[in-house]
């Protein structure tokens, strides 16, 4: 009698890529919709632009290289990265910045390094990256709540969005523009806190972090929810990357000065926060690898975050911070390799076995 000689251990799971893809998709759907709520039809422009871009690249690209265009489209990872920086950009944002935005992505951060797990850098994050350089007026003209709207006028129309992103006729739009809560603490630097959140409307309402923005990073924190449960990533490098940054920004407040950096809950739930958190620094390609690794990436894009928006150039930092730490993942991974079954204690990642 022959048995059949294998291997082990072995690890059996019928999800693929495309569906853990799909999954990512689905979780940004409350957060698509609290910014369109909020902000009106420019974030859903700029998704559809950015996907149809992404699609176009990638295909050409991998047809270049003589690579099956259609296997690799229905992985979704393009679709997945042109969704993540159309969600990055500003609403209303000019068709051409989204283009090249989402070109770069995936040309640049993705294709030339080899496609989907070759890429050392978060592409979105990469295209966000280039666009805030190069072109810093258009990256930061962001719509203003439509609660804050005067009364007897509404956010911009469909049509009147198409025209803005694709004609260049703001007539009507510029009206609806201004500064966000963490552009604000950024600009106004030595006010006391309750003169910045007195003074500006977009602090009323009891608004803890900017009236709609707690809304979206409340809804991220959902869809982030259900990729926890979903099991499409771990718990490690999202909540430590939150508690870090929480941590950082308890340290430095003194309720104050504006100087002090602003509460805890603005540096939570203003911004891209949990967007970054739960969908960008999650890569399973561009972070670290062990639970103790990602707990230590998390927590350094953290403490950057925190830096960068108080004493960098940039009102957020989720793009710079996520590219730092992609540098040094591989660092982090060499010293934080799990004990391998059999071994007391871990070994290095270039050390041969025989020595």
């Amino acid at each position: 009698m022959a048995f059949i000689r294998v291997t082990s251990p072995h690890a059996h799971i019928a999800t693929t890529t495309g569906d853990v893809m799909r999954w990512v998709i689905l979780a940004t759907i409350p957060g698509l919709v609290a910014l369109s709520h909020f902000f009106g039809w420019g974030t859903i422009i700029n998704i559809v632009i950015a996907s149809v871009t992404a699609l176009a690249c990638e295909a050409l690209v991998l047809f270049l290289r003589g690579r099956p265009v259609l296997f690799y489209l229905k992985d979704c990872s393009a679709l997945v990265t042109a969704i993540l920086l159309g969600l990055a950009l500003p609403p209303y944002a000019p068709w051409w910045i989204v283009f090249i935005g989402t070109a770069s992505a995936i040309i640049l951060a993705k294709q030339l390094y080899g496609g989907l797990g070759y890429n050392p850098f978060n592409p979105a994050m990469v295209g966000y990256v280039i666009l805030l350089i190069s072109f810093p007026v258009e990256m930061t003209r962001w719509a203003i709540p439509e609660t804050l709207i005067a009364d007897g006028e509404s956010l911009p129309s469909l049509i009147s969005a198409l025209q803005a992103v694709f004609i260049g006729n703001t007539t009507g739009i510029d009206g609806f523009t201004g500064a966000t809560p963490l552009d604000l603490f950024k600009s106004q630097q030595g006010l006391l806190v309750e003169q910045i959140t007195s003074e500006n409307s977009i602090f009323s309402l009891a608004s803890f972090s900017g009236v709609g923005w707690e809304w979206v990073n409340i809804s991220f924190l959902l869809g982030g929810l259900f990729l926890l449960y979903k099991r499409a990533f771990t718990w490690h490098a999202p909540v430590s990357m939150l508690a870090a940054l929480a941590i950082m920004a308890t340290l430095f407040y003194d309720g104050g000065s504006s100087d002090s950096g602003g509460s805890v809950l603005l540096h939570l739930f203003s911004g891209g926060t949990m967007l970054g958190a739960f969908f960008i620094i999650t890569d399973p390609v561009s972070s670290a690898t062990s639970n103790k690794g990602r707990m230590i990436y998390g927590a350094s894009i953290g403490i950057l975050i925190y830096i960068i928006r108080i004493w960098g150039n940039y009102p957020d930092a989720i793009a710079f911070a996520v590219l730092l730490m992609n540098f040094a993942a591989p660092f982090i991974d060499y010293y934080t390799l799990p004990r391998t079954y059999g071994h007391t204690k871990s070994e290095r990642a270039t050390r041969s076995r025989d020595q």
